[in-house]
């Protein structure tokens, strides 16, 4: 589905989650037109933390000045200008923090994502296990995504800390659907946040089945088998060592 077709399918949500390879520009630039187009409400963005969104709107139209009051250089995400471009697309977007500093994950490797979540965890579905399948199909995910270098011991704690982040998601985005104004919320994150199946907008159903869900994709190559999204696209892979050799 191209971005001009799913913006236009997004029309129509309460709550459009567009997905992302990080370190791609191409990636981003979509999520800009999303933003332009839809005039959200509200944008929530993985990547930076709820204490964050005070110094955005001190500084939002200074990238310069927000990055470092974001202290983005040490936080280990991409080039700040492409997400600020997002958010200069949006100039009356409310921004949205769901990131999960290193302290809260680590909560969630040894404790569960429940514990770790704390208040409100039920309502994002965080209080049931997930059915053997899907917690075998989320191990394995894991363990491709980190290069087949985990030990099998850590596999299940990485699937709590990834549900950590689904309900982190939900939650801000559950928060930016009660803002003032009109227009959806736009959620900004990576691609397998954005599943139907069992990322952020699962939780945001469990939490809040009478919004309407829109998830976008964007992949560096086609899928082998059906994914789990309302619409996708394929771009040219972004520049980039192999990151499997940095892991080894």
């Amino acid at each position: 589905m191209s971005v001009a077709a799913a913006i236009d399918r997004a029309r129509a949500a309460d709550v459009v989650f567009v997905g992302e390879v990080h370190d791609n520009p191409a990636h981003h630039e979509a999520q800009a037109a999303f933003a332009r187009a839809l005039s959200p409400r509200a944008i929530v963005f993985e990547m930076i933390p709820p204490e964050g969104e005070a110094q955005v709107a001190a500084h939002r139209d200074d990238p310069a000045r927000l990055a470092e009051a974001l202290d983005w250089a040490d936080s280990g995400w991409p080039d700040f200008a492409w997400y600020h471009a997002i958010i200069a697309a949006a100039p009356d977007a409310a921004i949205l923090g769901a990131h999960v500093p290193r302290a809260r994950a680590r909560a969630a490797m040894t404790g569960g994502a429940a514990a770790a979540f704390g208040d409100g965890a039920a309502a994002f579905g965080l209080d049931r296990p997930l059915p053997a399948e899907g917690q075998q199909a989320r191990e394995a995910r894991q363990a491709a995504a980190h290069c087949d270098l985990l030990p099998a011991a850590l596999l299940p704690g990485m699937v709590e800390v990834q549900r950590l982040r689904d309900a982190r998601l939900a939650q801000a985005a559950l928060r930016g659907s009660r803002a003032p104004g009109a227009g959806p919320v736009l959620v900004i994150t990576g691609n397998g946040h954005a599943e139907t199946g069992w990322g952020a907008p699962a939780a945001l159903a469990a939490a809040a089945p009478e919004l309407a869900l829109f998830s976008y994709a964007q992949f560096e190559a086609a899928p082998d088998a059906p994914v789990p999204f309302d619409g996708w696209r394929v771009t040219a892979p972004a520049a980039r060592e192999e990151p499997c050799d940095a892991l080894r």
